[in-house]
């Protein structure tokens, strides 16, 4: 049987490039070497693409060294036009063909990569990619954006407000700081494009909005001041249905915080105490159907394609979605491959479902 030659891409020039290159690991190991030859390619934190080893071993998630894609001299050429799906390498002993590109498996977190970037590249090249199109990652990178579209399909989302950095250095930021501070404590202030909770900052005090507002404009030039929310953290993931229907749900696994403020990056990555990861959680026969229902109207409303992971929070009067995820954390204990797996989809299977979804778009 042919083999599908599969480019896995990592890395990027967001500040989650060490948790893709941790994600492309563990694809590494578990991908269906039978069916899928692997070409991995990796972006540097400079943004240059580079030919990379085949070993999984090199990208483990290690607290104390987080993998990186080290530029070590090689450039990946991509296709010159639509017309051809060749991919080439240029080295010290010159440029060589590595053959003709099936799919891309774009595995990247953040933004030159999650955000619809590098998904426009493909488009424009005629390359077909695993994944959500260039809309719905712009969609989904951008938590403005997204609570937008949600509130406008009629989902519920935690209130909040939006603040670029210019507005906060200009005359107007008593306003700014007056609209902030309506929405109660506490609150929480994140980067409005960035990922695995980089830049967020819970404020339990106003004095404390100033450096919460520095940390995320570190991120990007906005940033949301959000309405905590009291209840339940629970995600589920979301995977296109190849045959045209709705969208499928898995279980849903929730995020048990005891020790921490919240899910904060070192919680998520770097093994810290205080959260727990309880996968199936328990939900009603109606929370669950209801939950369904929410992860599929919020995926079909930023256009989702291929997969998502819906967050949300369980509360008094109801799920209340926080974030649609278009390249959720994908090593073997991320919270999107587990609840998968309890729904009866293993990892490697689940890998190779989303390669052949790709495959499949790129011959529509």
């Amino acid at each position: 049987m042919n083999r599908h030659r599969v480019v896995l891409l990592f890395g990027g020039r967001s500040s989650e490039h060490s948790i893709s290159c941790a994600t492309a690991g563990g694809v590494l190991a578990a991908i269906d070497r039978d069916r899928f030859e692997v070409i991995p390619v990796g972006i540097t934190r400079d943004g240059a693409f580079v030919l990379v080893e085949d070993d999984p071993a090199r990208f483990a998630l290690d607290p104390e060294h987080l993998p990186e894609v080290v530029d070590n001299g090689t450039r990946v050429r991509w296709p010159e036009s639509a017309a051809t799906r060749e991919l080439r390498v240029q080295d010290a002993s010159g440029e060589r063909s590595l053959g003709d590109v099936d799919v891309v498996f774009p595995i990247l977190h953040g933004r030159f990569g999650e955000d619809g970037t590098i998904q426009g590249l493909f488009e424009l090249i005629g390359l077909p990619y695993v994944g959500n199109g260039v809309l719905a990652s712009a969609i989904g990178m951008d938590k403005h954006v997204t609570k937008s579209m949600l509130d406008a399909a009629g989902i519920a989302v935690a209130p909040w407000v939006t603040i670029s950095r210019r507005d906060w250095a200009g005359e107007r930021r008593d306003l700014w700081h007056r609209r902030a501070k309506a929405l109660g404590l506490p609150a929480f202030v994140k980067p409005a494009r960035a990922g695995s909770s980089v830049g967020v900052t819970k404020v339990s005090d106003w004095s404390e909005l100033d450096r919460a507002l520095e940390i995320a404009f570190a991120e990007d030039d906005r940033a949301l001041v959000e309405s905590a929310v009291v209840g339940r953290e629970i995600e589920c993931g979301v995977l296109e249905d190849p045959a045209g229907g709705a969208p499928r749900v898995s279980v849903a696994g929730e995020v048990v915080v005891t020790g921490r403020d919240f899910y904060d990056f070192e919680a998520k990555y770097l093994g810290a105490d205080g959260v727990d990861l309880v996968c199936p959680t328990e939900l009603g026969e109606g929370e669950r159907f209801e939950l369904e229902r929410i992860a599929q109207q919020a995926f079909e409303a930023i256009g989702g394609e291929g997969l998502a992971r819906v967050d949300v929070f369980l509360s008094g009067e109801g799920f209340v979605v926080n974030e649609v995820n278009t390249m959720p954390g994908f090593t073997p204990i991320s919270m999107f491959p587990t609840c998968w797996l309890n729904s009866g989809l293993s990892y490697p299977e689940l890998i190779s479902e989303l390669v052949d979804s790709g495959i499949a778009r790129g011959a529509r």
